[in-house]
């Protein structure tokens, strides 16, 4: 097991964790919580070596492997599947002795390791690094690329394959679900939950943390506190001991202002003197409770937003994509204000792309858009941070943003989401003056969004807005979203934030978007029934192909048939009316033809009665002949489909 003792652990001057004695078994996940820069990755550091206990003891099994994600991954021209079977150090090991023995004919050493091989697995782990690449989102043409190919969000993904590979005994995890999106959550969820070690995992994720661990450690006011149960189950302990603690804090201020007033009567007195130092040396023997304190230092919410159009956005038979290749086709959306629009769909399914076609960024390939009257858009791209001046300071951005804005109304704004102080002076490494270079990932994604949320957007383009950021911040999020009164379409991994602010899901898939009917549960199953088709599909791909084939010849089959439905129900109608109307004029011409029969007709002197009579017939006999010519045409034509089917 992992047992703290006494612990006591610094950075420099700064104390992180105090007195801290804890056990975790082996087996136990372990979600590891508290503010940033509490210690969470100091003590990350710690168990991996590369930190010594300032005071106490931390202690490990000896023989324990321990896995971690790699901070950085070089620029290797090894392949992506390579890169992440060298995650198991020892397969890699024994491979290596196999090469050397072979090279050598020692048979005895050759089959010892053949014998290793098959304890470890070693036979099916290009299998099963496969099967992690491709739970992580890469697709199977990755896996033979060079690791140079691949952007720096691609190669933490690695990073953290390369991790699950290896066969650990403690898996440190932190952050693991920063550059992954919604369907590559999901799938290392359940992988996390099928693992067999001891997992320590730092998340800012709830519903994740709920999903995976069964405790929570948690760092606050340099005190490490273990709870059991998921992040929920701790939320709720947490509150119930913070209100305890609240109670008794008053209890304890109440006692201690009754004997200060006490001393403070009778301390000159000679007859109480005894008394009042008795109640001083219970004042100084009274262990001192700290007010509980649970405030969050983010508070923001939207700048009212001008009059929004209705509707905001239009797309019509759209298509988008690069170059000449379309992503997404048939596209149709209408945006209105009020309207939260979540975006699901499997890694390189076409969200980014639809959201940057949304934002402007990408034009229609085919297809109409129009913009309402006064639509303001407030983008957050995924690499919304490259657009920061890292020269500049959070108040250099606002006021280059707003030039005519009051510099203290700036300062108040940009307090609520944690930007206080001055440089080189009172307040935390974020500074409202200090330039942004330093700043953490999550120090940054906070300035990006208020620089959108000032900007008075009524349409919300949000493309993964919580990366890098804690749990507060993504609260204060959630909070500042709900009550946002424009239109918003968002794409994000963190399930609490999707399940809290968007009102109907769409689905991007095959190409296309389409409304889907249900909620995050019923996506986590339908990705469950997809990953379960591809894996038949690539485990008998004959009969896959075969299945798909009779598929394809099913669905031409069908089209054929609605086409050939489609062209004869008109020549249908058609020999229906021209059948009615044969009728009519027939009956018609035969009352005509009686009455033209008629000596009298001739012998009298109304000869403009004749005539008239005379060409009706005519034409009667026209229209006829024409319609008997086009009612055998139809039938013609209605007999040569018949003969297809």
């Amino acid at each position: 097991m992992i047992q703290f003792r006494k612990l006591r652990l610094n950075r420099g001057a700064k104390v992180l964790i105090e007195d801290a004695t804890v056990q975790l078994h082996p087996g136990w996940k372990v979600g590891l919580t508290g503010a940033n820069g509490c210690g969470k990755s100091s003590l990350f550091a710690l168990l991996r070596g590369q930190l010594h206990p300032d005071q106490g003891d931390c202690e490990l099994p000896p023989q324990w492997v321990v896995a971690h994600v790699a901070q950085e991954t070089p620029a290797l021209a090894r392949s992506a599947l390579d890169y992440a079977l060298d995650g198991d150090v020892e397969l890699r090991r024994v491979e290596a002795e196999l090469a050397a023995a072979e090279a050598e004919h020692d048979g005895e050493r050759i089959g010892l390791l053949h014998g290793r091989l098959q304890e470890i697995e070693g036979y099916s782990a290009g299998a099963r690094a496969a099967t992690l690449l491709d739970g992580l989102g890469f697709a199977r043409t990755d896996l033979t690329r060079p690791v140079s190919d691949f952007s720096g969000g691609w190669r933490v993904r690695l990073n953290l394959a390369q991790a699950l590979m290896c066969r650990s005994d403690l898996l440190l995890l932190d952050e693991p679900t920063n550059h992954l999106d919604l369907d590559a959550v999901i799938w290392l969820e359940q992988w996390l939950r099928d693992y067999r070690g001891t997992l320590l995992l730092i998340s800012h994720d709830r519903v994740f943390l709920d999903a995976v661990v069964g405790h929570i450690a948690h760092i606050e006011q340099q005190r490490l506190t273990l709870y059991s149960g998921g992040y929920s189950e701790f939320e709720r302990q947490r509150g119930e001991r913070l209100a305890q603690q609240q109670a008794l804090f008053d209890k304890q201020q109440r006692e201690r202002a009754h004997l200060h007033k006490f001393v403070d009567r009778f301390r000159a007195k000679a007859t109480k003197a005894r008394q009042a130092q008795s109640r001083i040396k219970a004042l100084e023997r009274m262990e001192l409770i700290s007010a509980a304190h649970v405030d969050t230092p983010f508070h923001f919410g939207f700048r009212p937003a001008p009059p929004a159009p209705d509707p905001l956005l239009d797309v019509d038979e759209g298509a988008v994509g690069y170059g000449d290749t379309p992503v997404l086709s048939a596209l149709t959306l209408t945006l209105r204000p009020g309207e939260r629009i979540g975006l699901l769909g499997r890694n390189g399914a076409g969200k980014s792309t639809l959201i940057k076609l949304l934002a402007g960024q990408l034009t229609l390939q085919t297809g109409q858009r129009t913009d309402g009257k006064g639509l303001a858009i407030g983008y957050f791209a995924q690499h919304q941070l490259d657009t920061l001046r890292l020269d500049e300071s959070p108040l250099q951005h606002m006021t280059r943003l707003d030039p005519t804005a009051r510099e203290q109304d700036l300062r108040n704004y940009l307090g609520g989401f944690d930007f206080r102080g001055e440089k080189d002076g009172v307040g935390s490494g974020a500074c409202v003056t200090s330039a942004c270079g330093p700043f953490s990932g999550g120090e940054k994604s906070r300035l990006a969004l208020a620089l959108l949320i000032w900007r008075q957007p009524n349409l919300l383009l949000l493309d993964e807005p919580t990366n890098h950021l804690d749990l507060e911040m993504r609260h204060a999020l959630t909070l500042a979203l709900q009550d946002f009164d424009g239109g918003m379409v968002l794409v994000s991994h963190d399930r609490a934030l999707l399940a809290a602010t968007c009102d109907r899901f769409l689905l991007v898939h095959g190409g296309r978007l389409q409304a889907f009917d249900g909620d995050l549960d019923d996506y986590r199953d339908w990705l469950a029934t997809q990953r379960a088709a591809e894996q038949a599909a690539q485990a008998c791909p004959d009969q896959a192909a075969d299945k798909a084939a009779r598929k394809a010849e099913r669905t031409q089959s069908a089209e054929e048939r609605k086409a050939r439905l489609a062209t004869r129900r008109p020549l249908l109608k058609e020999a229906e009316q021209l059948e009615r109307k044969l009728a009519n004029w027939q009956k018609e011409k035969s009352l005509l033809d009686t009455r033209l029969a008629d000596p009298g007709l001739y012998a009298g002197q109304d000869t403009a009665l004749l005539q008239d009579l005379l060409k009706h017939q005519a034409r009667l006999t026209d229209d006829i002949e024409a319609a008997e010519l086009r009612w055998l045409e139809v039938h013609e034509a209605l007999e040569a489909l018949d003969d297809t089917d």
